[in-house]
């Protein structure tokens, strides 16, 4: 057995070892802390990403709209029981979670103490998941899942407190894409340094909760509507946005993909194809000091709120 890594590494089954969480199969997800460094979390709510929820409901019955509940569910549950962890075989992708720290080890440096509860700001694709309810509580309808069961949070993870000020819910939504508004921002205000002027940007997907971060992260950051842009921001979670992407961004712009559900060999074959001087950036869910950044757009952006209360309200709807 390896020995214990801030990675997770010691955590892989696969042969041979030394492959990372992420692209590993299979993961231990025994709830016995195998590190000074990890930390054991009970699972209060997982929170599926959009391009891996929309995959399997699709498959489920073939459509949003007609979503076969009991399927999905087992569906994920099997993936959960083969894998150690939620990683949509089909997108690689997984979401996160929100839950109670349980265990600290000794050595652990994300300054969590028993009992916080918290948002994993690290993909369920590479943490180490076990459930035991048979999810009994979701019925399919919706990315957020109610669940028992404990999670594993290595040294190089990242997890954030929830915040007193507003409802779980709604900081599990905005932390599950805290990723994009903050790349977006330094990359306006890198714009602005270097040429003297604000990037005019475009969001695909602006009606997603990763979309209408980063459009209000652009928009405080200074940044002017219009076309071709400087930035384009793709939040769409279904594939086929990669041309549009391309041809909607000024030469020697800059395209970042936030989607899991893009195809990057589409992306750079395409912009060869049509002869497009644009850099193309895959969106790193990421970036110092994210978590603040994204929850402070929420709080101070009316129509922001609006739009995640809403959500809020439609999930409360339809899960048990």
């Amino acid at each position: 057995m390896p020995s214990p890594s801030p990675l997770g590494l010691h955590r892989v089954l696969d042969r041979p070892s030394g492959m990372l969480p992420q692209a590993a199969r299979r993961l231990d997800a025994s709830p016995e802390l195998q590190a000074d460094d990890e930390v054991r979390i009970d699972v209060e709510v997982l929170h599926l990403d959009a391009a891996s929820y929309r995959q399997l409901s699709t498959a489920h019955t073939g459509s949003l709209d007609r979503v076969d509940g009991e399927a999905l569910r087992q569906a994920v549950l099997d993936i959960v029981a083969e894998r150690g962890k939620m990683q949509n075989p089909v997108t690689g992708s997984g979401g996160m979670l929100i839950g109670r720290v349980a265990e600290v080890g000794a050595s652990s440096p994300l300054g969590l103490q028993v009992g916080d509860e918290v948002a994993t700001l690290v993909s369920l694709s590479l943490t180490p998941l076990h459930l035991c309810d048979a999810l009994t509580r979701w019925d399919g309808l919706s990315a957020t899942v109610p669940a028992a069961g404990h999670a594993i949070l290595f040294g190089r993870s990242v997890a954030a407190v929830l915040p007193p000020d507003l409802p779980a819910e709604v900081a599990l939504m905005v932390m599950d894409v805290c990723g994009a508004p903050a790349l977006v921002q330094r990359l306006v205000d890198r714009h602005r340094t270097q040429t003297g002027s604000a990037p005019r940007v475009c969001v695909l997907g602006a009606a997603g909760k990763s979309g209408m971060l980063s459009l209000a992260a652009a928009g405080r950051a200074g940044a002017e509507a219009g076309g071709p842009a400087e930035l384009t921001v793709v939040c769409v979670d279904v594939p086929g946005c990669e041309q549009p992407a391309i041809l909607a961004t000024a030469e020697g712009g800059t395209v970042v993909f936030f989607s899991m559900a893009t195809d990057f060999a589409a992306a750079a074959l395409g912009a060869e194809g049509v002869a497009a001087d644009v850099t193309m950036i895959i969106g790193n869910g990421y970036a110092p000091g994210h978590a603040d950044i994204a929850l402070d757009l929420v709080r101070s952006r009316p129509g922001v709120r609006a739009a995640f209360d809403a959500r809020r309200s439609t999930a409360q709807t339809t899960d048990p």
